[in-house]
């Protein structure tokens, strides 16, 4: 029986290993990467512990009486800070040997006597640990899930001001005392709020399931919690286009899952062939392949080329029409597929082409029907946080539909067709391309001194991180919700 049992589970575990989606996105931050949001995160902690609210503190101490409030932070001294990846778990910000000056304002009662005044104190050796552990959570979004914090402050000094102020100086280590208690209550919280809802704030920037324009969206949901070692994070997109109109209707894919294996730059994206594959389906699937040159939009020598092809066609539908216009209908026949090698990236398209004329006030009439079959290279580039593709009709073939004896007669349209679907096509397809689409980056980041490195089945492309805004910029701006549109 433990026998059958073990197998089963075997079984089961080789199942969820075969049936697991492939990311078609992969993305690596390196430890490069922590040290620039090293700085970045060493200032919004500073910020978010100089906004700490400290309660008012009350006491007696003999025949003293006093009151503690309006308690100031006027300098924090981090210089101690680092950030760092935690194996398995996620980030650990930690500050170490480190000073936050306070200033309280004192009300004092002795006897008859009535004292107001300021106190300055130091806290010195603050030492701080914060773990935050990120995971994916439901919606397949990156997220704090949890927060482990420990701080400490080792030393507290207090200096009164005032008329009375040596006679208070017995006070100072009972006060500094209570200081230093209420202190350490007070980070852990402050950092707590930090990062479960203000960061996550800025984890909600990072595009998951967007609209890219009218036709297609982009779902980059993560497929698994990030895989964190001590000198990177990995997260797994899944990188895939849909149809707006019909979400469901998408390719599986069987593509090679990109690798990753560097760690110089700041930051790696990795892109699988399925990753453009399904875009091109998408597009597809949205009608957006499909195009007519009509006469005043084809050029006259393509025209007139055509007219000389089909002369005898004509003059045998009727040589009244001889003069009629002329249209060409291009209908992309199956999804263009990705090629990614080495060398380079190419894209495969098969089409129709159907050679119309258009007598006025009649119905068009249909010539010639021929397939096409060409390969365009494929230039991936990325500027900012929009990864862009630029295309050149490298390879065309067409052959009629109807006889062999036809695509013999077609050879001389070739190289005219070729060109025009290089002058007026292919820019149109770059118009769509070159605007790009949004990477998984949260807002407020960049990629920048890009380079684009070329594998079998998938690219990878090494960048440089550039802050555009600060972190409290951006936290703000979603919390005042300027920013509608950082899904799109």
């Amino acid at each position: 029986m433990a026998l059958f049992r073990a197998l089963a589970i075997f079984l089961l575990a080789l199942v969820t290993m075969t049936t697991a989606e492939p990311p078609a996105c992969k993305i690596r931050i390196t430890s490069r990467g922590l040290e620039m949001l090293k700085t970045e995160t060493q200032r919004f902690v500073e910020e978010e512990l100089g906004n700490m609210t400290m309660p008012e503190m009350k006491g007696k101490e003999g025949r003293f009486q006093y009151t503690i409030k309006e308690v100031k932070i006027t300098e924090l001294n981090l210089t101690g800070a680092d950030l760092r990846f935690q194996p398995d778990y996620g980030l650990l910000f930690a500050v170490h040997n480190s000073s936050i000056s306070l200033s309280f304002l004192r009300n004092i009662l002795y006897w008859f006597f009535h004292d107001v005044g300021t106190i300055n104190a130091s806290a010195e050796g603050v030492n701080i640990h914060t773990a935050l552990q990120l995971t994916r959570d439901d919606f397949g979004r990156l997220k704090i899930s949890n927060v482990s914090c420990d701080a400490a402050i080792s030393k507290m000094r207090a200096k009164f001001s005032g008329t009375l102020s040596r006679v208070y100086e017995f006070l100072a280590t009972f006060l500094t005392t209570a200081m230093r208690f209420v202190l350490n209550q007070q980070i852990c919280p402050a950092l707590n709020h930090a990062s479960l809802v203000l960061i996550n704030k800025l984890l909600d920037t990072i595009p998951v399931r967007s609209v890219v324009d009218d036709y297609v969206g982009i779902d980059y949901s993560l497929l698994s919690d990030p895989l964190v070692t001590s000198r990177s994070m990995d997260l797994d997109f899944r990188g895939m286009y849909y149809d707006r109109r019909n979400e469901n209707d998408t390719i599986v894919n069987y593509a090679v899952p990109p690798v990753i294996r560097e760690y110089d730059r700041m930051v790696y994206m990795a892109l699988s062939e399925y990753f453009f594959d399904s875009g091109f389906h998408a597009y597809y699937k949205a009608k957006v392949f499909e195009m007519l040159i009509t006469h005043e939009k084809m050029p006259k020598d393509m025209e007139m080329l055509l007219r000389t092809t089909y002369f005898g066609t004509i003059m045998m539908l009727n040589p009244a029409l001889m003069e009629a216009p002329m249209s060409l209908e291009l209908k992309v026949t199956t999804a263009p597929r990705c090629t990614i090698k080495t060398s380079g990236a190419s894209v495969s398209v098969t089409a129709m082409l159907i050679v119309m004329l258009l007598p006025p006030g009649q119905p068009p009439l249909q010539l010639s029907s021929m397939t096409m079959e060409g390969k365009l290279n494929a230039k991936v580039s990325l500027k900012g946080t929009r990864l862009a593709v630029h295309m050149d009709l490298r390879r065309f073939k067409i052959f009629s539909n109807q006889s062999a004896l036809e695509s013999l007669a077609l050879i001389p349209l070739q190289g005219p067709l070729k060109t025009m679907l290089q002058l007026s096509v292919v820019p149109i397809l770059n118009d769509r391309t070159k605007r790009g689409v949004q990477i998984p980056l949260p807002e407020g980041m960049d990629f920048i001194e890009e380079v684009v490195e070329y594998h079998n089945g998938f690219i990878v492309i090494g960048a440089n991180l550039h802050f555009t805004k600060g972190l409290r910029e951006v936290i703000e701006r979603n919390q005042n919700g300027l920013n509608n549109s950082t899904m799109v």
